[in-house]
């Protein structure tokens, strides 16, 4: 970074100043905490990560050095929940992603589910307009299968999947009939979620760059004795 955008001396000290008084009032919002999602220690926290995070941009940025310590930002959390202790309804939000990477899979597939519904019909009988199209084939499929089903046979349908995500979360009352089919995620209250469940490569990316770093370099890992090499 050049010296025109490099922070002060000044600048450095003050972030330095702010850290020790979040740290303060962390302390202290953790002495009087009311119970285990007390929402002034959580506010807290979150202060003292963004004050934490802000002086070790601004100390690598001025002097290339960084903080000993890391505070994981509160953002990627949840806050303290504060729906019902016995909730009376549930709703569970589902998101999957999936990369089409075999189309022509994914339509011979289309064309077998329109086949079978024109009373025995071959594939190619069978053959629909909808079906003609990634568009149109995915809109026959996601009709026919349940969603679980494609999840377990994602490959039989030309598809790769990606990210996924479940959330739970509890309400007092069930939802009126229709109520929330025009825009069924944006009710989601983060403080009523139950539990969540996240599938994504990037947690195996993390776990093959622990291995990697528990192995040690290339030339060690070369060292290592195949296994079972002769069976």
């Amino acid at each position: 970074m050049s010296d025109a955008v490099q922070p002060t001396a000044a600048e450095v000290r003050a972030a330095a100043e702010a850290v020790k008084t979040a740290l303060d009032r962390h302390l202290a919002a953790v002495e009087r905490r009311t119970g285990d999602d007390d929402p002034d220690v959580y506010e807290a926290f979150n202060e003292l990560a963004a004050a934490a995070e802000e002086y070790d941009e601004l100390l690598y940025d001025r002097y290339d050095e960084v903080t000993p310590f890391e505070i994981p930002g509160g953002d990627d959390t949840l806050p303290p929940y504060t729906g019902p202790e016995e909730p009376n309804a549930l709703s569970v939000v589902i998101r999957r992603d999936y990369a089409v990477v075999e189309p022509q899979r994914l339509l011979a597939q289309a064309r077998r589910v329109e086949a079978v519904e024109e009373d025995g019909a071959t594939a190619d009988e069978g053959f629909d307009a909808a079906a003609g199209t990634v568009h149109g084939a995915l809109g026959v499929l996601f009709g026919e299968f349940e969603p679980d089903e494609i999840a377990t046979r994602h490959k039989e349908f030309g598809l790769e999947e990606g990210d996924s995500t479940l959330w739970v979360t509890a309400a007092d009352e069930p939802a009126e009939p229709g109520e929330w089919l025009e825009t069924p995620f944006e009710s989601i209250d983060p403080q009523r979620v139950v539990c969540r469940f996240d599938v994504s490569a990037v947690f195996d990316e993390e776990s093959d760059d622990d291995l990697d770093d528990d192995l040690g370099s290339d030339d060690e890992v070369d060292s290592l004795d195949p296994l079972d090499a002769d069976r």
